[in-house]
Order: C-alpha cells, then sequence, then structure tokens
C-alpha cells in the first residue's frame, strides 16, 4: 500500500522550516536584454560549499522564445499546503512558474527528477492569459493554499487595471481574475497575505504604459506612480481598504508580511520620495481592529559629483538609495534592504518592527561608488544589490544586480554585467561577502533567485 506523506520541504511553521536542510541548488532568472534573438533562460547554480562546483552554473534551460523579459517567479506549491481550511497535502514543492513580463507568457518547469537539468513541460501562451482574466504583463507568483496566484501589471492594451489572477495548482490552467470586487484599486504591483486573519494586502507601481519605455519623468513628478497599499478580504475576494503614503512616495513596491501568522503586521519599501530623493520602509499594521501605516525607516540620498551621475540624476547632485527589493528572514527577526542606487545592502534588527535598528550593511557595485567584489578588488562593478534572497535558516544572503531592461540603463548608462554574489549573515547580525562566492552571467542579466527546497520569501505558513 503506498503512504502518501506531505512534501518534506513543507512546514507547519516558520519555526520549524528554519532547521530544514540548507540549500543545494539556487534557480536564477536572466534575461537577454540584446536584440539578438537569443532567449531568455533558467540558470542553476551550486550553493552548497564543499562542492567542487561551488559557486557554478552547473544547469541551464534556455527557452523557446526571445524577448519575453523573465522578472520574478515562484513555486507551484509550499507551506501554504498545509492550511487546515484548504488543504493540499500530497502537492509537491517541483515546479516554477516563470512569467514573461514583457510576452504575458507563463512557462511550467519541472525541477525533477534531477533538479540540475529542470525541464519545460507547459507553456501558457499570451492569448489565454488574456482571455480568461483580462490582464497582462504578469509580474509576481506566490503559491496560495487554493492554487498559483499571479499579480499582472495591467490589461492586454497596456493600460490599467492590474491586478491577480490564479492557475490551478495541478492541471496549471489559468482559472481567472482573482477580484470580485477590487474597489478604487487601479495600479499593481506586489501581493502578500496574512493567512490566518483571511487578509491580502497588495501594491502599487504603474500600468503597463508607465514602466515599458522607462521612467516617465512626467508621471514621477508628477505622483502619478503608486503610493497606496489595498488591504482584501482574501476569502471573499473584496476590497476593504486603502492606505495612502502620500505621492511624495513614488513606487510602493516589495511587501514582506510577518512569517507568524499570529502577526498582523508586515514591510512595503518605497523606491523614491520626491521630496529629497530619499527612500523609506513602511510598516503596515492592525490595532484595535484597524489598519494603519507608518514610515519606520528613511535611507537618505548621497551626495554626488554630477559628472560620476547619469543624465537622469545630474541636477540633483545626489544619488538615490531606490530601495527596489526588501526581504524578512523567517523569524521576523531580521529585515533586508537592497539600495540599488547607492550599492549598499543593509540588514535591520525589527524584533521590534516599529522601530528597527540598523545592524549591518555591505557594498557591492552602485551608480557612483561601484564598489569590488572581494573576488576580484581591482575591478569596479556595475549594478548594485537589486533582488534579495535569503535561506530558510537565515544565514545566507544571495543578491542580483539587474532591476528592469528598461530602466537599467536609465541609472547604469554603461550597461549592466549580470552577476550574483552571497552574503552571510551573524546570527546576531552583521554581514559579510562571501570572497568565495561570485557568478558572473556577462550580458544576460539575474533578476529573480528561488532556492531549492524553500526560501524566506516562498513559502506562507498557518501554524505558529
Amino acid at each position: 500500500m503506498m503512504l502518501w506523506r506531505p512534501d518534506p520541504s513543507f512546514y507547519p511553521s516558520p519555526r520549524l522550516a528554519m532547521q530544514a536542510p540548507p540549500e543545494r541548488l539556487a534557480y536564477v532568472a536572466t534575461v537577454n536584454p540584446n536584440p539578438d534573438g537569443r532567449p531568455d533562460a533558467l540558470a542553476v547554480v551550486d550553493v552548497e560549499p564543499r562542492s567542487s562546483t561551488y559557486g557554478q552554473v552547473v544547469g541551464r534551460l534556455e527557452l523557446p522564445y526571445a524577448g519575453d523579459e523573465l522578472h520574478h517567479f515562484g513555486w507551484n506549491a509550499c507551506s501554504s499546503a498545509l492550511c487546515p481550511y484548504a488543504p493540499h497535502p500530497h502537492i509537491q514543492r517541483r515546479y516554477l512558474i516563470l512569467p514573461g513580463l514583457r510576452s504575458s507568457r507563463i512557462y511550467i518547469v519541472d525541477t525533477q527528477p534531477d533538479p540540475r537539468r529542470p525541464r519545460l513541460v507547459k507553456v501558457i501562451e499570451p492569448e489565454e492569459v488574456f482571455a480568461r482574466t483580462g490582464y497582462a504583463r504578469p509580474h509576481t507568483v506566490h503559491c496560495g493554499p487554493d492554487g498559483i496566484y499571479i499579480s499582472a501589471l495591467g490589461n492586454p492594451q497596456g493600460d490599467g487595471p492590474g491586478g491577480i489572477f490564479v492557475i490551478d495548482h495541478f492541471t496549471f490552467e489559468v482559472l481567472g481574475r482573482w477580484e470580485v470586487d477590487r474597489g478604487p484599486q487601479f495600479l499593481a504591483y506586489d501581493f502578500w497575505w496574512h493567512l490566518g486573519y483571511d487578509v491580502m494586502i497588495t501594491s502599487e507601481w504603474g500600468t503597463p504604459r508607465m514602466v515599458e519605455r522607462g521612467v516617465d519623468v512626467e508621471a514621477l513628478l508628477n505622483g502619478r506612480y503608486g503610493h497606496r497599499l489595498h488591504i482584501w478580504d482574501l476569502r471573499r475576494r473584496r476590497h476593504v481598504q486603502s492606505l495612502d503614503l502620500g505621492a511624495e512616495h513614488q513606487m510602493v513596491l516589495e511587501l514582506r508580511p510577518a512569517h507568524d501568522p499570529t502577526k498582523t503586521y508586515g514591510f512595503a519599501g518605497v523606491v523614491l520620495s520626491l521630496k529629497d530623493l530619499s527612500a523609506s520602509v513602511w510598516l503596515w499594521y492592525r490595532e484595535n481592529g484597524a489598519w494603519s501605516i507608518r514610515k519606520v525607516i528613511e535611507i537618505p540620498a548621497e551626495p554626488a559629483d554630477p559628472d560620476q551621475l547619469p543624465p537622469i540624476l545630474r541636477d540633483f547632485r545626489a544619488v538615490p538609495p531606490l530601495v527596489t527589493d526588501i526581504n524578512l528572514s523567517l523569524d521576523d527577526r531580521f529585515l533586508y534592504v537592497s539600495c540599488w542606487g547607492t550599492g549598499e545592502l543593509r540588514q535591520y534588527d525589527v524584533s521590534d518592527p516599529f522601530h528597527p535598528q540598523l545592524t549591518g550593511a555591505v557594498r557591492l557595485g552602485g551608480i557612483v561608488r561601484r564598489t569590488p567584489h572581494p573576488r576580484d578588488p581591482a575591478r569596479p562593478l556595475n549594478g548594485g544589490p537589486q533582488m534579495v534572497e535569503i535561506s530558510r535558516d537565515g544565514r545566507r544572503v544571495y543578491v542580483t544586480n539587474s532591476l528592469y531592461i528598461p530602466w537599467d540603463p536609465i541609472f547604469y548608462p554603461d550597461g549592466i554585467r549580470g552577476w550574483l554574489a552571497k552574503l552571510d549573515a551573524g546570527p546576531d547580525g552583521g554581514l559579510t561577502v562571501d570572497p568565495a562566492f561570485f557568478v558572473e552571467f556577462g550580458d544576460d542579466r539575474p533578476h529573480q533567485v528561488r532556492l531549492e527546497g524553500g526560501d524566506a520569501s516562498s513559502d506562507s505558513f498557518c501554524y505558529p
């Protein structure tokens, strides 16, 4: 008799997930920015320190079409499959869901039986996404307890509204648009949830027309990029409340809720303040039955010689931090904030989420500093820490250096040579760059990283 057991990479609580075996492989989405007909690819990187191929690409899957622009991607299933109200305990964390932000095509990639040789098993063409959802430009993937959720920036014509649609866990069929009553939500970007409270949180960037040709300076200066968070009833799929940060705070992007399902707070990264080019992190929280938001971290712009700045920044005589990603360790203790403009990755102790304390920082690249990696201290780096992923035990941090093909040359006009770096995090804070780990991708630009068996931003939990 066959005995079915849950996937061993699923854990009911973040506390137990932190005890999982260390990751051995990292999956990295790489984008070809050149109009030469080469497709994007999924690279497999060896991250096992005792391996003879540590820090090397050991597998690669090229996709069948050019021009997709792989961006954020995610697993088909995760620990949320153990939630009691919509259990799918026998589903596997096996498939990676890779949306093309430019093409609206979605790839389903099987990482079994050989995790170093992922295989393409299904392609969802953009026409199916358009017809079943009314959305286009799929962006963020999260595995929920009852399906695969994907956010989208807008409609097939390049306008809003953006929103969320759902794909079936097992068949990978597009089921349809998630929202029943969207309320005032129009711009879209990220989403996450508090599963224990049936609450979804969404953030805002811009419509496809506002982002696909680079920064729309007029829209930026007039505060038309996203500056709100939205609260949703997750079960009823209805908009409940908007939290406005103010139009000064442009581009509310990445969301990181507390992993402990008994906690009702989380962090949102904001790219830019129109007042002084600073970046910020905001805390959303529920208190006495009401949702609120407040700024808890502000990172100032750094003065710079105009001759060292790209044209878009010269008149400001400063380099903005440009917070483009944040990530939260599974124990909800450390928040990592990437400053793609200045080339800094910051670590904050957020044990008290209302009063974060800076506990570590490293620099790699940056618009002005071009801080080199320890492996080659004489060679300046371009780009900067952008996407951030954390191991489940919180001891390893992976960063890549490309933001988005239409936006990369605006801030790094000399081009970006892709790289992936690893940082080691101390148990009580502090960051150091691993001098033995530095993966170069040449012309290809790496973006999202996913770790074999799960990582700090893959899973959501229903038990504390």
